[in-house]
């Protein structure tokens, strides 16, 4: 950063998605979710640097060069719904001629009306309206370019999907569809998605687990179940966002998230905490899924 500053926008991240299984990873914004997405598909901007490993397989994302990363990952080993979708529509291209060379460079499939079938279906599976197809990007609605950005998501039926914010722009029922479509994907047991969103909803529908991010770090990964359900939320943030929900409590949490580029030595949700004492002070290890040091004790497991 300016002033040779250095800002640590993601933290001693862990977590593993198996085929078959959907990740919601929940916070407010500026925690550091996207930053996470795009450093799995080597997409950080070029005064950023990641370490550690992120293993697809038996490639580490992290150490792949760029080539490997634009020729074998993206599209064809990882998919990505992107957060602006719009951004990432090629302005002078029609959706179908996006549609089109998606399927052209990730698939088998060949000869014209082969192609324009195929890219017409994965539309359908998007519910991206035909009679929209031959529209340029600045002709859709916010709504319209998110479903265009999930299907060709979808188009090369990539082993891993991240989908970030897959559900904005969209009235309901087009986030049920959306939603269900992403879960078939999953349910196929071939297919892996982190789906990063702050739509509660969508995430309750669509998750097996739930790994909730708060300054850059993961302060809880839980099972969605028992996450949304009961015994509920351990880490005092975690139950802050449930809580805000208007079907809840619709309690907002108090103050605000802290400056990635002045975090306390501590727990970075200490001054918001209620149960906050002066151990907070050190920073908690990450135990049982849970970095807290005062966390709500689950009832199936009070004695």
């Amino acid at each position: 950063m300016p002033g040779a500053r250095r800002i640590a926008a993601v933290t001693d991240v862990r977590f593993d998605v198996a085929a078959g299984e959907c990740l919601a990873l929940i916070g407010e914004s500026g925690c550091g979710k996207s930053v996470l997405a795009s450093a799995l598909l080597g997409l950080l901007p070029a005064n950023a640097q990641a370490a550690g490993e992120a293993r697809l397989g038996d490639l580490d994302l992290l150490a792949a060069d760029e080539r490997t990363l634009a020729r074998t990952v993206r599209g064809r080993l990882i998919g990505l719904v992107p957060q602006s979708p719009a951004a990432h529509l090629t302005p002078v291209r029609t959706v179908r001629s996006h549609l089109e060379e998606t399927v052209g460079a990730l698939t088998g499939v060949r000869g014209r009306a082969a192609v324009r079938h195929a890219a017409e279906a994965a539309a359908e599976r998007a519910a991206f309206p035909a009679d929209h197809l031959d529209r340029h990007p600045h002709e859709l609605s916010g709504g319209l370019a998110q479903r265009a950005a999930t299907a060709l998501a979808l188009v090369g039926d990539a082993r891993l999907l991240l989908a970030d914010e897959p559900t904005t722009g969209l009235d309901r029922d087009l986030v049920d569809h959306t939603v269900t479509e992403l879960r078939r994907h999953v349910d196929t047991g071939q297919h892996a998605l982190l789906m990063i969103t702050h739509d509660l909803a969508a995430a309750e529908r669509i998750a097996d687990r739930v790994a909730v991010m708060y300054a850059g770090r993961i302060v809880e990964l839980a099972d969605a179940k028992a996450f949304f359900g009961a015994p509920g939320p351990r880490h005092p943030y975690s139950r802050g966002l449930l809580d805000a929900l208007p079907d809840r409590a619709f309690t907002p949490i108090p103050g605000l998230p802290p400056e990635l580029g002045d975090l306390p030595d501590g727990c970075a949700f200490a001054p918001r905490c209620e149960r906050a004492t002066d151990a907070c002070a050190a920073l908690p290890r990450t135990t049982d899924g849970i970095a807290c040091h005062h966390p709500h004790v689950r009832e199936d497991l009070r004695a």
